[in-house]
């Protein structure tokens, strides 16, 4: 930079001429620069390309040390370390495959596949029982669409679904649903637990039983479950208390097991097309009977014939219908899949048999024998209940979005598929098991038929084990799962403080394991066991899960018709309407499979949703709807005001300074179109018009001035207020419109402006209003937008296409990202593609900026085109100092006749007194020669200045060849652009006349040639960001 500034020195030497007169003006002139130039020598470090910038570069960083920083973020927070252990490798980022796909994968296929869903089909039949699939599967599809467009709205955070939610919805949306998310997973793990004790003791080992033949009672069989499953969970609680990384192991021994156990599945149905003869079924007429062996299976055995003749009065049922052998699995050859089409739905207590005969449900002889019976009411939404926790399991994947390579791609995808691989073999085999097995089997939910055989073993290749044991570890994993990631999902609450009660649960011991939340949670599991029956723990867990999924339908659909300024999910596949939908299919399944059991997790949510919302906050009983109106709207304003938005919720509320022209008409029309297009109909625009005067003279004026302010804001459908200030001057007035507007937290944070096109004619006076507007602005910590040329600007009932060029040299905010989106929402804007222009540095690598900046805008969800221009010629050139030296002869001009008009005021002051003199003592001819004399003296002195020849300041010669250099870019590269976007300089910091006009005539220079210009100065806070 050394060499660049001697270079600039030697052309100034060549150019200028080596004499010139030493009046006193230059004197004053030379001493002020020097006062100057230590301040400005201190800045030399400054590409001479971006001089014009200068005092924003001390406080704002360039664009490229802007980028570089957010290329090297890494969004995985750091994990609980041992001091004694040896420091681990750095962790592989995982892929798709691995790291969401299989996952989610393990985490839907549970249980309920195995133990449950041949019974569904039984019970609801072909058609229905695809519908409960189909239905339960389209929740999730939409919830994981919705979950897609989160995990694209900006970098995901680690720490899983809660962080994702909670900091890309707010705390009240995330307390809620991270509450929810926590109940439903440590319901799941009961729900596991007791499906595994299920298993084991109704299929593997029946002789367990400690409350004796738990085939003819079902609350032995309950009490079995509730002793053994509160055993296995203390066991797995001790194995997550001591051993998480056997937990996480144990995960991928459980994942082969569910897929091998399916693929077992699919190749039992096949090999057994024909049907199986090693399993018959023994049926009464169309009654199903358990414990008979299918030797004994005739009317005559006396095995049977002892059991419904007693003393030799037989049953009447057992008399008036025979004894038959049924095949249990016939087959897809067999067309068994048409007695299976129609539902089946039975109350509790009523016979299993074919058809829906009362002769053969109805329990008539008030025995029940032998035969097998419906125990609890079954019904198409009770089914959709039992069978929803099948389905969930979606958010598995984004609980690893730490370690994800690339999260805003890995998520969607690998949900999406997996949502799709899982719905496919649910839907299936609901197909298959409909076409394979025989009706009364289907139903049997126990297997008690078949001598207590689990049906889904039956069919399966080679032998049924493989599914007993595969579906045993698959559950006790996925047990084991929910127990791990349940108690860290309440510390992750408890860390946050949103609910101030769970802050005990936010310590974790020396091993970093959160084993206060783990006690809680096994407390809660162990209320879940105590239910004992998967049939209900299934629709409670259900009610928690389908909140979960509603609340993030509901975030997602709202965000979208607000419109909120970060909602950018870049999700392609995602529309609120779907959000809708997911919501509304959420309730409707919810009131219909138990409205009780929903109404207990509405509540908590509400609950929830309420303390977070409400806490500390104090409540007012107003009379009627206009009290509790106006007691929320103060409850609002109070809490806007107690701090500014997070950068996520940051939205420009307008303050619009209007011109008004002599008819108290407003100057600009189409800054009203302008703010309707940035605002599309949303937050708060204020418009505010200042008149000079005497407000005691004048209101009639000002009254008059703001209907006419309101109808224009009218006709350009501009929601908003409207006033009008009546002050003595101009500035003062803006000032104080800028320092007051507003009422608590509603105040406005960015200002529009409109450009002072006559302000070379209309001398100080018009920039010295802009220019203080400009200061007060950025002193109120304010965004400044002011459009140029905006008679160009497009109407809004107009549609243009084009782009929409932003040159990005500084960053204050991300204000200039922010705007073209803004704009793109309208629909005037929408069809205009966004191409961002940035500045290389002598010393920056624009290779490398231009990757950075591209992922920068990936993180931010925008889709543009992206330039960096390097401009290493830095060479002043003689139309630089020529066009400075017109600047700073204009501003000697402007001030000798300042002067003159000064002195001519004295002149003619005295020439009053003269005349009175003279009309009081007599003539006094001799004065008026001196006066004509005076004043040829005066012009002399003020031509002899201006025909002097000045060295311009080189400061100003810095900041005219920014202004030139970047000029000649920007109008080569976006002079046919519907609009350009830029920085705006900030304001000279001393308040000086010719600082000032200097400013003015730098920014004409930087837009000339330029029909449609919007320059933009951030208010000194982020409005942007990359996270979610």
């Amino acid at each position: 930079m050394q060499c660049n500034s001697e270079k600039d020195d030697s052309n100034e030497v060549n150019i200028m001429p080596s004499e010139h007169n030493g009046t006193t003006s230059e004197t004053k002139h030379a001493d002020s620069r020097d006062v100057h130039s230590a301040e400005e020598n201190q800045k030399s470090t400054i590409d001479p390309n971006l001089y014009l910038y200068d005092d924003d570069l001390e406080t704002r960083p360039h664009i490229s040390t802007f980028i570089s920083s957010i290329a090297n973020y890494e969004n995985t927070i750091p994990a609980a370390t041992d001091p004694d252990a040896k420091p681990s490798p750095p962790s592989a980022r995982m892929g798709t495959l691995i790291g969401v796909f299989l996952p989610c994968i393990q985490n839907i296929f549970g249980v309920i596949l195995f133990i449950r869903l041949t019974w569904v089909v039984g019970t609801a039949g072909a058609v229905c029982g695809f519908l409960i699939v189909l239905t339960c599967c389209c929740v999730t599809m939409l919830t994981a669409i919705s979950m897609s467009a989160i995990a694209t709205n900006g970098v995901v955070p680690a720490g899983g679904s809660y962080f994702m939610i909670s900091r890309s919805l707010g705390p009240e949306f995330g307390g809620a649903v991270g509450m929810l998310f926590y109940t439903g997973t440590t319901l799941a793990a009961a729900m596991y637990i007791v499906g595994a004790v299920e298993i084991v003791l109704t299929y593997m080992a029946p002789w367990a039983s400690i409350f004796g033949d738990f085939t003819k009672d079902a609350e032995a069989m309950y009490n079995n479950f509730r002793v053994y499953g509160t055993i296995l969970l203390l066991f797995m609680g001790m194995i997550v208390f001591l051993g998480v990384k056997f937990v996480n192991k144990f995960a991928t021994v459980a994942l082969a097991c569910v897929i091998f156990s399916i693929i077992a599945v699919y190749v039992g149905i096949f090999d057994n097309i024909h049907g199986n003869e090693k399993l018959y079924l023994c049926v009464l007429g169309k009654r199903v009977l358990k414990d008979i062996p299918i030797e004994n299976c005739t009317k005559e055995d006396p095995l049977l014939f002892d059991l419904y003749c007693p003393d030799h009065k037989c049953d009447d049922y057992f008399q008036n219908h025979n004894v038959s052998r049924v095949k249990g699995i016939r087959g897809l050859a067999s067309g068994v899949f048409y007695d299976n089409i129609w539902p089946s739905f039975l109350e509790k207590g009523q016979f299993i048999s074919y058809g829906q005969d009362s002769v053969d449900i109805e329990n008539l002889g008030g025995q029940s024998y032998n035969q097998i019976m419906a125990d609890i009411t079954t019904s198409f939404t009770l089914l959709i209940g039992i069978f929803f926790p099948s389905v969930t399991g979606i958010m598995a994947g984004s609980n690893r979005s730490g370690d994800l390579a690339d999260a805003q791609k890995s998520i969607p995808i690998g949900t999406i598929c997996a949502i799709l691989t899982t719905s496919t073999v649910y839907l299936s085999s609901v197909l298959f098991f409909a076409g394979t097995v025989d009706n009364l089997l289907l139903r049997d939910k126990f297997g008690q038929s078949i001598g207590g055989k689990l049906v889904v073993a039956n069919i399966a290749w080679p032998n049924q084990w493989v599914i007993l044991i595969g579906s045993f570890l698959s559950t006790l994993g996925a047990g084991l799962q929910s127990l791990t990631g349940a108690p860290r999902l309440l510390q992750a609450i408890a860390k946050d403080e949103i609910i101030p009660f769970l802050a005990p649960f936010a310590k974790s011991s020396k091993r970093g394991e959160p084993v206060r939340a783990l006690l809680l949670t096994i407390v809660i599991c162990q209320c879940g066991i105590l239910l004992g029956n998967v049939d209900l723990l299934a629709p409670l867990l259900s009610m928690f899960f389908l909140m979960c999924y509603g609340f993030v339908n509901l975030a997602c659909a709202v965000q979208t018709l607000l419109r909120t300024p970060n909602w950018r999910p870049r999700f392609k596949f995602y529309h609120w309407s779907l959000s809708l939908l997911g919501l509304t299919l959420c309730i409707s399944v919810m009131i219909m499979t138990s409205w009780y059991f929903a109404l207990i997790a509405i509540s908590m949510a509400i609950v929830i949703y309420k303390y977070i919302e409400y806490r500390g906050a104090e409540k007012e009983w107003g009379d009627g709807i206009r009290g509790m109106a106006l007691t929320a709207a103060r409850y609002s304003l109070q809490r806007l005001e107690e701090g500014p938005p997070h950068t996520k919720n940051w939205r420009p509320q307008i303050l619009v300074l209007s011109k008004l022209n002599d008819n108290l008409i407003p100057k600009y029309r189409k800054i009203f179109s302008f703010a309707t297009q940035l605002k599309a109909g949303k937050g708060l625009t204020i418009c505010v018009s200042v008149i000079k005067g005497d407000h005691t003279k004048i209101s009639n004026k000002a009254v008059d001035a703001k209907t006419t302010l309101r109808k224009y804001m009218t006709d350009e459908k501009v929601k908003g207020f409207c006033d009008v200030l009546v002050a003595q001057e101009i500035g003062e007035g803006l000032s104080s419109v800028i320092q007051t507007i507003g009422l608590g937290g509603m105040k406005p944070n960015t200002v529009i402006i409109g450009w002072p096109y006559s302000w070379r004619q209309e001398g100080r006076n018009s920039w010295k209003t802009f220019i203080q507007t400009v200061r007060t602005v950025a002193a109120c910590h304010m965004a400044l937008i002011v459009p140029k040329g905006i008679n160009f600007y497009p109407e809004s009932n107009h549609k243009i296409g084009g782009n929409i060029d932003i040159w990005w040299i500084v960053h204050d905010g991300g204000l200039l990202m922010l705007l073209p989106f803004l704009l793109k929402q309208h629909r005037t804007w929408r069809n205009c593609k966004l191409r961002i222009f940035t500045v290389a540095q002598i010393e920056d690598n624009s290779i490398q900026m231009k990757k950075d900046l591209k992922t920068f805008l990936y993180h931010l969800r925008i889709e543009a085109d992206v330039e960096v221009v390097e401009m290493n010629n830095s060479d002043i050139s003689a139309y630089t100092y020529e066009r400075t030296l017109m600047m700073e002869q204009r501003n000697q001009m402007l001030r000798a006749l300042g002067l003159n008009k000064k002195e001519n005021s004295k002149v003619d002051s005295h020439n009053e007194e003269k005349r009175n003199s003279i009309d009081s003592d007599g003539p006094e001819s001799s004065e008026t020669p001196d006066i004509t004399s005076n004043k040829d003296e005066s012009t002399e002195k003020a031509d002899g200045n201006l025909k002097s020849t000045v060295k311009p300041d080189e400061f100003n010669v810095r900041r005219m060849h920014t202004a030139i250099k970047l000029n000649e870019v920007i109008v080569e590269k976006s002079q046919d652009a519907q609009l350009v976007i830029m920085n705006l300089p900030g304001p000279p910091r001393e308040v000086r006349a010719e600082r000032e006009s200097n400013y003015m005539e730098f920014l004409e220079v930087l837009t000339e040639g330029l029909e449609k210009v919007l320059m933009v100065r951030g208010g000194g806070r982020e409005v942007i960001t990359i996270y979610s």
